[in-house]
């Protein structure tokens, strides 16, 4: 854990607080919240980004140093046995001449980096133009890579998407479609509204054809039913049958679908 200090934090704290650290794990840092809470029980746990650790503030402090040991061995355990959990931190690192695979596309990846403000950019068949700003972090220019590559790999392969959606809103639902969004979203791989709209994830675009499908089909019924009742689990199924093995398969690998 980084060096600030997290154990001479115990101290007098008097009130619920947190405090942050980072754990480096074979080379990864991953982010760490220590939070002192009115409670009885020390707990540990993964979110999204981070790992925290919520723990009594009236504990004494041998007990608490004791018990931060143990979150940073559980961290350290669970993200070296756990493959979808390293895959939550280890990010992929982009550099000039990468070529990157999404669906049947093969993408090659060009980085210039220039005297500028932001980042841009610009497809031209399957070469993609990454025009960058010098006056960036190299942590944050790579987030901003995922994020342009997502974007404009999304916008290249919308249009294929947008058929899918009418073929199977066309032979099995006939509901208005106001429109088909891809967007680089992390918490769920679709998302319909009231209106017609239908959202799904561009992470989507690493799946099989078929798992895209079944997302389509899924978002498609919800435009019927807005729940997950029986009612709703039964049109799906008389769509896609065999929708559960693509439900397994997002379970099981859905993790390396990842800009």
């Amino acid at each position: 854990m980084k060096q600030i200090g997290l154990f001479s934090l115990f101290g007098k704290n008097k009130k619920p607080s947190k405090h942050e650290g980072t754990l480096l794990v074979e080379g990864t840092e991953i982010p760490m919240t220590i939070v002192y809470e009115n409670r009885n029980n020390v707990r540990f746990s993964f979110g999204r980004r981070q790992a925290y650790c919520r723990i009594p503030y009236r504990m004494l402090t041998s007990e608490k140093e004791h018990h931060l040991k143990r979150f940073e061995q559980w961290v350290t355990q669970q993200f070296i046995s756990n493959e979808k959990l390293r895959y939550q931190f280890i990010r992929k690192q982009y550099k000039d001449g990468d070529q990157i695979t999404v669906g049947r596309y093969s993408y090659t990846i060009a980085l210039q980096f220039e005297d500028r403000k932001s980042h841009t950019a610009k497809i031209n068949g399957t070469d993609i133009l990454l025009k960058l700003s010098t006056d960036d972090s190299e942590q944050h220019r790579q987030k901003s890579i995922r994020h342009l590559l997502s974007r404009t790999i999304a916008h290249h392969q919308l249009p294929s998407i947008e058929r899918r959606v009418d073929y199977w809103n066309d032979g099995y639902f006939q509901k208005t479609i106001n429109g088909v969004r891809l967007k680089l979203n992390q918490s769920n791989w679709g998302s319909c509204s009231s209106k017609g709209n239908i959202n799904l994830s561009s992470r989507l675009l690493f799946a099989p054809v078929e798992v895209i499908d079944y997302v389509i089909v899924h978002e498609l019924a919800h435009l019927i039913e807005m729940n997950h009742s029986p009612r709703f689990w039964k049109l799906v199924r008389d769509v896609m049958p065999d929708y559960e093995l693509k439900e397994k398969w997002l379970s099981q690998k859905g993790h390396l679908c990842q800009f």
